[in-house]
């Protein structure tokens, strides 16, 4: 007569499995942390072996950063409306397009797996969560934005714009967290509503360049037609950059403090916040049902 094991048995078969190692392994947010670690390592063991594209990704807005501030080294001081040199004002600028040009690229990487057939391996696993795909691409762009942004700084130090405080660097790296957020899970729904690479490529073209002029990371407000200070003034870029730009030139600031001056009104560094807060909960809640189909 045949005798059935239970699943307690089972556990009891493994060999040198105590009953600390699993409670350990039965932990959903141990198991999920693990996963978004492995793939995260993967994603920086792909960055060493091409290094090319960090480099790229730091040269570029330092050439930004000489070329724009030898095209404006003649420019009447002054004429931005205080008496400020234009590599100063452009920094932050370049700060935050960058970032954000970083996290609009974030979709390649899961587009890529996703045609050579990695993502379906990884989908087939036993994962104790796939948003751990996610999460791993998320926390891997953040890393390289921080990476960048520091490289900016110090650059943009060396050539005269000055370096904000400690508590303004906080400001600066909590900015840039807000704004890669977003963005990054925007590209990582396209990367999974799009065809393939080649329709991504050509969005991330498409609203690359348009929403840097359509930010005030290359001239204030009041420098635009009026009609592209409304489309300006509604651009998450601008909510990023205007307050970095305010931490760049004032040596005290506040929640309270008064950073932008939108066609509607004045707007705080609270309400600032309050907006890029806003902007990264709609799009994490928009892109929920597409990760759900696509993740199932």
């Amino acid at each position: 007569m045949t005798q059935s094991i239970t699943p307690e048995q089972l556990k009891n078969l493994a060999p040198n499995a105590s009953p600390g190692q699993i409670e350990e392994n039965s932990n959903p947010l141990g198991e999920f942390s693990q996963e978004t670690l492995a793939l995260t390592k993967r994603l920086f063991i792909q960055l060493k072996r091409r290094p090319s594209t960090l480099m790229a990704g730091i040269v570029q807005p330092l050439m930004w950063l000489i070329l724009f501030g030898a095209l404006f080294y003649n420019a009447p001081q002054g004429f931005l409306g205080t008496d400020i040199s234009y590599g100063k004002f452009l920094a932050p600028g370049v700060i935050v397009f960058t970032a954000f040009s970083g996290a609009l690229n974030a979709g390649l990487p899961v587009m890529f797996d996703r045609e050579f057939g990695f993502l379906n391996r990884l989908l087939v696993a036993p994962l104790a969560s796939r948003y751990s795909i996610v999460a791993a691409s998320t926390l891997y762009i953040i890393s390289l934005a921080f990476l960048q942004t520091v490289a900016i700084i110090v650059a943009s130090a060396l050539i005269g714009a000055g370096l904000p405080s400690i508590a303004g660097l906080g400001a600066i790296a909590a900015i840039v967290f807000l704004i890669v957020v977003g963005v990054t899970a925007l590209s990582l729904s396209l990367s999974f509503a799009l065809p393939g690479h080649i329709e991504l490529i050509a969005v991330i073209f498409v609203t690359n360049l348009p929403l840097l002029f359509a930010s005030t990371a290359l001239a204030p407000l009041s420098f635009m037609a009026n009609w592209l200070q409304w489309i300006a003034s509604l651009n998450p870029l601008t909510y990023a950059i205007e307050p970095i730009r305010y931490l760049y030139l004032n040596d005290t600031w506040g929640l309270d403090s008064i950073v932008m001056n939108a066609p509607w009104g004045s707007m705080n560094f609270a309400t600032v916040l309050l907006v890029l807060l806003i902007f990264d909960a709609i799009v994490l809640t928009a892109i929920q049902p597409l990760l759900q189909r696509r993740l199932a």
